[in-house]
């Protein structure tokens, strides 16, 4: 009976936050940590966090940053479909809900925005920390800048355009 009342608080939940997610210790989390350490190798060894590849990229001088960006999309597309069509579950046993998406205006100066933080910077958020674990130090300007613009849209969220 305990099992029924905790699934109707996972899918009650609108603050984002699943149960396992409020029920797990530390250590359980450090499994999180060793996953975003294999995700960073990986950025390093594909040369995703090279500022080369990501200025070749905006200068549309390579396929390299397309084809792993476009390879992405690839396995998103694939995995959503095969979670839908299957029904499948997390592992511990919970039903993966995806919420609509509604376009608001907002959405294209956001990306708009971060395109051109991306272009100048040569970072967006994913390979930030595998650029600063690779010992490109001066990322920490933009992990700073993210985090300030990140707390200015917070802040003025409620009067910009959604």
């Amino acid at each position: 009976m305990e099992n029924i009342e905790t699934q109707d608080i996972k899918t009650d939940n609108t603050d984002g936050a699943n149960q396992q997610q409020l029920q797990e210790t530390f250590a359980a989390k450090l499994k999180y940590l060793f996953v975003g350490v294999l995700f960073g190798i990986v950025f390093v060894k594909a040369e995703i966090v090279s500022w080369f590849r990501i200025q070749e990229m905006f200068r549309l001088d390579s396929f390299h940053m397309y084809g792993v960006i476009g390879s992405a999309v690839a396995v998103g597309l694939l995995s959503v479909f095969l979670i839908r069509k299957f029904n499948i579950r997390t592992l511990s046993g919970e039903a993966v809900y995806i919420q609509d998406k509604v376009f608001q205006k907002g959405q294209i100066y956001g990306g708009l925005m971060f395109g051109f933080g991306w272009a100048i910077t040569g970072a967006c958020p994913g390979p930030l920390f595998a650029q600063i674990g690779s010992g490109y130090l001066a990322v920490a300007v933009t992990l700073l800048s993210a985090i300030a613009g990140t707390w200015t849209y917070g802040l003025l969220r409620p009067k910009l355009p959604h």
